[in-house]
């Protein structure tokens, strides 16, 4: 999936707009948006012909939608916006209850540029929304990042030291269970917020092996400790193993810094989020 190059004026204030047939949802989005980002201009659409009329006044920031509207499909709806708007390249979020199924069917297609699963709250959807309308850093966030290529790794740590992450680079699945058994034998459980991992690395074991480990031997479960996973495999079925193995999500190759970034500190909030519930228990 791909995202978009643009960039909001500053004077501009940012629009938004929230498609879902509830007006009972379309309420409790504008809501948590509104505390995250006051400045925000909503546009609430009931139907997909409000929001194909709505696309045609004016820029918007971002796109969310459902995927089942009163009057057609979201995804139908994505790509009438993809094809006839002036925004062509608009961030659309897909806001739905079956994410996780859909993701390892690969019934999203290209026109979507993200998905938001209804589980984790509408809280960590404005947190979600907030990272691509007014990204920021997330100071002390630690990834164990899994990479053999130096080169790639250069760059890609520099990328992510630019936005306030700390990286801990290891060279191979085998180095990134020592670390992490090394943080467990310290207390540090589970040591990193996130690990974002290749698939294809030197030495006898993958990335999948590596999501397998911490999801099986480990027991570090998807809101302990999220696994990203950068995969230039484009075979579906490939795909879903990865996220049947318990890897939160996936991005595709080549990296694009700004959906990266996005994911990556997505994923680092909500393992916050749950991590903090965990320990109020």
């Amino acid at each position: 999936m791909s995202t978009t190059g643009f960039r909001l004026s500053e004077a501009m204030e940012p629009r938004i707009m929230v498609v879902d047939g509830s007006k009972v949802v379309r309420k409790m989005i504008e809501g948590v948006l509104r505390q995250q980002l006051p400045n925000l201009q909503i546009v609430g659409c009931e139907t997909g012909a409000e929001a194909k009329a709505a696309l045609m006044t004016g820029a918007f920031a971002l796109v969310t939608m459902a995927l089942r509207l009163p009057d057609m499909d979201g995804l139908d709806l994505a790509r009438h916006l993809r094809e006839h708007t002036p925004q062509a390249y608009i961030p659309i979020i897909v806001v739905s209850g079956d994410v996780q199924e859909r993701l390892e069917s690969r019934s999203f297609n290209d026109d979507v540029t993200d998905y938001f699963d209804k589980a984790l709250g509408f809280g960590a959807l404005a947190a979600f929304i907030k990272g691509y309308v007014a990204p920021e850093a997330e100071p002390g966030g630690e990834v164990l990042y899994v990479e053999d290529s130096r080169v790639v790794a250069v760059a890609t740590r520099r990328m992510l030291e630019k936005h306030g992450l700390s990286v801990i680079h290891a060279t191979g699945v085998e180095d990134a269970i020592a670390h992490l058994e090394t943080m467990k034998a310290q207390g540090r459980v589970p040591g990193p917020d996130v690990v974002l991992t290749d698939v294809y690395l030197k030495g006898e074991l993958t990335g999948k092996d590596l999501v397998n480990s911490i999801r099986n031997v480990f027991k570090y479960p998807k809101g302990l400790l999220p696994v990203l996973v950068m995969t230039g495999d484009a075979n579906p079925a490939n795909q879903t193993d990865l996220l049947r193995a318990g890897a939160n999500d996936l991005v595709q190759k080549p990296i694009e810094e700004r959906l990266l970034v996005t994911k990556l500190l997505f994923q680092l909030r909500v393992g916050r989020l749950m991590r903090a519930k965990l320990a109020r228990k």
